[in-house]
């Protein structure tokens, strides 16, 4: 990846300066909130935190916010360029921390080299913060620093230069030496540098099993040895008996190099010299100490990390430190212990073993992964890294006495992180659970698509639903065995071969012979994927299907209703999305079918849209959307939405529903109560129903691309049997929780 400096600057310069800016997490528009927000109102939980320090975990950021301290002396390579040179990165580790953890920071740049001063500020800083990540602080002080303050405060302090590189690399040294067939305690490890992540480094690789006689690290000044007598204590610790005249004479026979130094010292001959299935981390950054290339032209048979995201095995410090504090954040605890590093390097360790899924894939544009010599440490963009990470520090916390809120369902809090990043939503693992208790079959007329394959096989293994896959027996078997799956657990059929075509087709032909379908015709149209998997529903061979990946809505839609129709009492369907913006949840129809309804169509698209709602556990409240207020605008396309609602509340009282209005009033409680007091929506609409398609298909539309809003969708609304449509952009995610709300629709039409 190529990086102008004029590209880099106009980044940071454009619009608002730098890269963060504070946001308030509760409404502050009106005298009222404002007033709650400050004074009188604040003098409240000012009051019982006096009371009772802890609290300021309950009515204060303190639990998710986290300082990010350097005074600048040994910034990303660049050396000691000050604090206020350094301010950009500091603002930077606060960007990864938020996109990666959702954890809160404020930069704190401390104009000294004094340790002693670093120290006393940083004490003076822990009714602020919940937890403190000191940055680019050269050694041997930032020892000092970060030994003194863990002594002495109380939140954890992370040193994240030391710590970072040496999980991340100790998981990847962990998994190097499984490939290799080597065990950690026989490892004769070569070290080039001896700075606080190297030293670091060490002492986290002898945690994991390997001998501190089997190191052999280098300074500037060469071997760290017991003949030296300008060693400080940290270097010390790592003095041999055995003296090396260079790092060329220590490498001969070596099973593993550790660069953290400096690019372009080892030769293409040094690599050479060493053992079998060598290891090597050239980890300076941006110049390894020996570039891949040359690495691998050296050795076919090495194992090659960098610090670099353009080659394999990028050892990259984001893969701790958002999670590491993310867990101990959470079960607030006290420190950040070696048994809390260690939890972190063996979760990052199992992670790269387990298949990477799609949206990892696609985020690499779209290279495959498997653990091997090219993939020993998961990729920074892996969202799993979160819940397999976070919740083992929080364990070892807990395990370790210093966590003072312990975790009670870990699983609960697995489910928690994944919906603090938008990964899952809390109404979509609502449908996954209740679908988990009745799983359903599930036909997938696209069975030759990986994507298809993928997500089935993760219906499967959450016990969501009983997959079945259509298309060419033989392609899709083939499919399956490349990405490892077993194959039983998928149902394979093929609708050109299939026994039950001729009775499908009989079927379909006693629907259709009216509407111009011959015999011939409807055999030919079983053997189209869309067409049998919709008449495997109806039949009952089936309880849901989902389709349109590869093809166009219509394509979908148009054999469902010709082999399936409508719910009975109805005459249309409709399309629904959710929409998730700032943790309220809406629900948009009529977005995809009906282009301009009737006042009746309108009514149906309501009453069908409040029952799928209801699904969700979220009582339905209607507002039906237009440009008019209670008549404001008495023009024919208002009319007919305010006759809408007149047919709802005829057919079904029981329904919450106003209208028509315009779509603030629908979504702003106080415009609704204050200018609308008649009305019977309190506290806003969650179901929204647009006027016509337009309306609704631009407005979801919208949301989805200019502001950060999920959008889930669409679910096909009033068909006789569940079929939902898949879009061509969806990732395996999507098709995995639309599966989902299939099978708790199936189960609801079956009770």
């Amino acid at each position: 990846m190529s990086i102008t400096k004029e590209e880099a600057l106009k980044y940071h310069s454009e619009g608002r300066k730098g890269k963060i800016e504070v946001i308030p997490t509760k409404p502050c528009y009106t005298a009222r909130e404002l007033s709650l927000a400050y004074t009188p109102g604040v003098a409240e939980p000012c009051r019982e935190i006096e009371k009772n320090e802890e609290d300021v975990y309950k009515y204060t950021a303190k639990g998710n916010l986290v300082a990010v301290v350097s005074n600048g002396t040994a910034v990303l390579g660049l050396g000691d360029i000050g604090p206020h040179a350094g301010k950009p990165v500091m603002e930077g580790k606060g960007v990864l921390f938020k996109r990666f953890a959702d954890i809160d920071v404020f930069d704190i740049e401390l104009n000294t080299h004094d340790p002693k001063e670093v120290i006393r500020a940083v004490q003076l800083l822990e009714p602020t913060f919940g937890g403190i990540n000191l940055e680019d602080i050269k050694a041997p002080e930032c020892f000092e620093i970060e030994e003194e303050l863990i002594r002495t405060m109380n939140i954890p302090v992370f040193h994240d230069d030391q710590h970072g590189t040496a999980i991340i690399s100790c998981a990847a040294l962990i998994n190097a030496a499984e490939i290799a067939g080597k065990d950690l305690s026989e490892l004769k490890i070569v070290v080039s540098g001896a700075g606080a992540a190297a030293i670091a480094c060490c002492n986290m690789y002898m945690l994991a099993g390997v001998k501190r006689e089997n190191i052999s690290m280098f300074d500037t000044k060469g071997h760290i040895n017991k003949t030296r007598t300008d060693l400080n204590k940290y270097k010390a610790q790592f003095a041999q008996d055995i003296v090396y005249k260079d790092l060329a004479d220590a490498m001969k026979g070596a099973d593993v190099f550790i660069g953290l130094s400096k690019g372009n010292i080892v030769s293409k001959e040094m690599v050479k010299s060493m053992a079998k299935n060598p290891i090597v981390f050239a980890m300076a950054n941006p110049d390894p100490e020996i570039s891949y290339e040359d690495a691998i032209d050296a050795r076919k048979d090495i194992i090659m990390a960098t610090g670099r995201s353009d080659y394999p095995n990028q050892v990259n410090n984001v893969l701790g430190f958002p999670f590491i504090f993310r867990g101990a954040l959470d079960v607030r605890a006290r420190k950040i212990n070696e048994e809390m590093k260690m939890a972190a390097t063996k979760a990052l360790a199992e992670l790269a073993r387990e298949k990477v899924p799609e949206v990892v894939i696609n985020a690499y544009g779209g290279k495959e992964f498997s653990f091997g010599p090219e993939y020993i440490i998961p990729k920074p963009f892996d969202p799993r890294v979160l819940w397999y990470v976070a919740p083992a520090v929080a364990q070892a916390a807990m395990d370790t006495g210093v966590a003072r809120k312990p975790i009670e369902d870990m699983n609960a809090y697995k489910e928690q992180l994944q919906e603090r990043m938008g990964f899952s939503t809390e109404i979509v693992r609502v449908m996954v659970h209740k679908a988990r208790k009745n799983p359903k079959r599930i036909v997938y007329p696209e069975g030759e698509e990986e994507k298809i394959i993928r997500a089935a096989h993760s219906v499967y293994d959450e016990n969501i639903g009983l997959p079945i896959l259509l298309g060419n027996e033989n392609v899709i078997r083939n499919k399956i065995k490349e990405l490892g799956y077993e194959e039983n657990i998928f149902e394979i059929i093929d609708p050109t071969k299939s026994p039950k075509v001729n009775i499908y087709a009989e079927e379909f032909y006693k629907k259709r012979q009216r509407k111009g379908v011959t015999k011939k015709d409807a055999l030919d149209m079983m053997k189209i994927p869309n067409y049998f998997g919709a008449m495997m529903v109806e039949l009952g061979d089936a309880d849901a299907m989902l389709s349109g990946l590869t093809s166009h809505y219509p394509q979908t839609i148009r054999p469902a209703l010709q082999c399936i129709g409508v719910k009975e009492g109805f005459k249309i369907v409709s399309g629904m999305y959710i929409v998730i913006i700032k943790r309220r949840i809406f629900f948009f129809a009529d977005t995809t079918v009906n282009v301009d309804p009737t006042a009746e169509q309108l009514a149906e698209i309501a009453i069908n849209s409040a029952e799928t709602v209801k699904m969700f556990d979220i009582v339905p409240k209607i507002a039906m959307l237009s440009f008019s207020n209670f008549g404001s605008a008495p023009y024919p396309q208002s009319q007919k939405v305010a006759q809408a609602v007149q047919i709802v509340k005829s057919k079904r009282p029981d329904l919450i529903i106003d209208g028509e209005m315009q779509a603030d009033t629908a979504v702003v409680p106080e415009k609704l109560e204050t200018e609308f007091p008649f009305a019977n929506l309190k506290g806003g609409a969650n179901l929204l129903i647009f006027p016509n398609l337009d309306a609704g298909n631009i407005a979801y539309k919208l949301l989805q691309r200019l502001t950060d809003a999920i959008v889930i969708g669409p679910i096909l609304v009033g068909m006789k049997k569940p079929v939902h449509v898949i879009q061509k952009g969806d990732t395996e995610r999507d098709i995995i929780n639309m599966s989902a709300i299939a099978v708790v629709e199936a189960e609801n039409a079956k009770q």
